[in-house]
This record gives C-alpha cells, sequence and structure tokens, in this order.
C-alpha cells in the first residue's frame, strides 16, 4: 500500500504506509544518551572516524551535524564552502567534539580532500592514513603520495593514531552519474580497509535535494522505493553492505536543530560507534594472543 503526502511529492513518487527500514522518529533520547555516555573500555583511548568521498559531498557538513545534536545547538567547527566544486578540505585535521568544559567525547573524526576524476586526494594517502601514518596539519598533495621522508610522516602509529571506522560519504543528488573513476578509489579504498579488517559505513547525504518527498517530510526517508535502490546500487558498486549506508540530512540551511534530522544522524553514529568500539576490542584481543 501507498499513498502521497501532498501534491508537490505526488508529482514525483510513491510514497509508501510502511517504512523499509525501522527507525524510532517519535523518541531518538535513547541513541542521544548512548552517544553522550559512550566511553571505551581503555582509558585515553579515541575512536577514530575516518571520512572521505567526492568533493562537495557533505563531509565537514557532517561532522558539523554530529556536534550540532551532541551540543544542542548549530555549531560549525568544520569549515563548509558553498561557491566552489572543488574540495575544500586541504590539510589533514581531526576534529575532537567538547563534552565539558574540560573534556572532549571519545571519537574524533578526520576530514579529508575530496576524490575526483582529476586531482582530489590519492588512494596512496588514504590507506597511510587508515594505518596512521600521516600526522595532523599534513597538506594533500594531489600529484604525490605522502613520503616517509616527510616531516608529517608518522613511522610508528600507536592505536590512537590508526583509523577505526572508515566512512564513505556520497551525495544522493549525484550518486547515479558518479564516475566509474571516482567508483573504483572508493572500491580500492575499502578493499584496503577490509585488509585491515576496518568496519566500513556510507553516509548517503542532500537527500533532500534529490528527493523532494524528503525536503517536504523528512521521514518519508524510509518510505521512498527510490532512496533503496540508490543505496543498493552503491552496496553493489563498492561491497559497502546495505545495513552499513545511512541516509542522513546535514544542518547546512537551518539555524535550529530538527528533531528528524537528529534521529538520522543519531541513528548511524549509534551504528558507526558500536562497530568501531568492536573493532578496537578485536585489536586489543590480538595484541593480547600468544
Amino acid at each position: 500500500m501507498w499513498r502521497f503526502r501532498d501534491k508537490r511529492a505526488a508529482k514525483n513518487e510513491e510514497v509508501l504506509y510502511i517504512q523499509w527500514r525501522d527507525i524510532n522518529w517519535v523518541n531518538n533520547e535513547a541513541d542521544l544518551q548512548f552517544l553522550r555516555n559512550y566511553t571505551p573500555q581503555v582509558k585515553g583511548q579515541q575512536l577514530r572516524v575516518f571520512l572521505h568521498g567526492p568533493a562537495g559531498a557533505g563531509k565537514s557538513s557532517f561532522i558539523n551535524s554530529v556536534q550540532s545534536v551532541l551540543r544542542g545547538r548549530i555549531y560549525r567547527q568544520a569549515l563548509v564552502d558553498n561557491t566552489s566544486h572543488d574540495s575544500f578540505t586541504k590539510e589533514f585535521n581531526t576534529f575532537k567534539i567538547p563534552k565539558d568544559p574540560e573534556s572532549f567525547y571519545p571519537f574524533v573524526f578526520n576530514d579529508t580532500m575530496g576524490l575526483s576524476t582529476t586531482g582530489g586526494i590519492l588512494e596512496e594517502d588514504l590507506k597511510l592514513a587508515l594505518k596512521g601514518h600521516m600526522k595532523e596539519g599534513y597538506r594533500f598533495n594531489p600529484e604525490s603520495p605522502l613520503p616517509e621522508t616527510e616531516e608529517f610522516y608518522n613511522k610508528c602509529p600507536k592505536l590512537n593514531d590508526k583509523v577505526h571506522i572508515l566512512v564513505c560519504v556520497i551525495p544522493a543528488t549525484t550518486l547515479s552519474i558518479m564516475s566509474d573513476k571516482v567508483v573504483e578509489k572508493i572500491r580500492k579504498v575499502r578493499e584496503e580497509a577490509s585488509r585491515l579488517k576496518i568496519p566500513q559505513f556510507a553516509m548517503l547525504t542532500k537527500i533532500d535535494e534529490a528527493f523532494p518527498e524528503i525536503e517536504v517530510d523528512v521521514q518519508n526517508v524510509y518510505k521512498l522505493p527510490s532512496v533503496k535502490d540508490q543505496m543498493r546500487k552503491f552496496s553493489v558498486d563498492v561491497g559497502i553492505p546495505m545495513n552499513c549506508i545511512f541516509p542522513v540530512k546535514n544542518y547546512y540551511e537551518e539555524i535550529e536543530l530538527n528533531k528528524d534530522m537528529n534521529t538520522l544522524i543519531l541513528s548511524a553514529m549509534k551504528n558507526i560507534i558500536y562497530s568501531g568500539d568492536d573493532f578496537i576490542k578485536f585489536i586489543q584481543s590480538q595484541s593480547k594472543s600468544p
């Protein structure tokens, strides 16, 4: 069964009565408290979430959106650019979210230069970052990867330097026309992460721009067959399982928080934290094995 939400949605696509993925729109407080209360078992441990994807996909906006939800107000720490089609992020930076005046949340984000067919971040640099060999402040060079002789090359990475979750950020607006070269780069980085046993997720951003039904009502996201179709196609193209792909609407024009947008962001982050924590436990168990 299906129905149309309104005349605007009716011009585009059917909106199902029953959503194809369960999510609690009424109360997201449990997910919010989970993120606020999360503590790794090892004192001082940081869970490193590494974002990559095409230029302009919304990587920096996703970081800002997570911070906005956790801090209860619109937050703009990671700089974003709405005027350029090139990557606005030029350096390897770690973003921490303040928990109180004296501490930060135990998960951090790395933003990266965007992937592209010409220029953009090199897949070799992405692989080095996964292993923790890239130091803070390194300026990405689209022409050549980070050499071992460079001062920003970390020769002896510790557990906190290594990536624990790889997140590919993809805009729904251009997913269907994404070049084969960019898809191949994503696939190769994912294969390296798989070799390192690093869990992988994908964020489908700009869903309100791609689907007018979602701009009308964010809760339509899991009622639109075309959203599921896009996620399924991306899953097949790069190999990330469907249950590791999350559509989100980042904060970029809003000046107040929106409960439904928060729900999607919190759902994605909860699953990221679960998998990242499991991976850290796996690494620790491996190091203790005889």
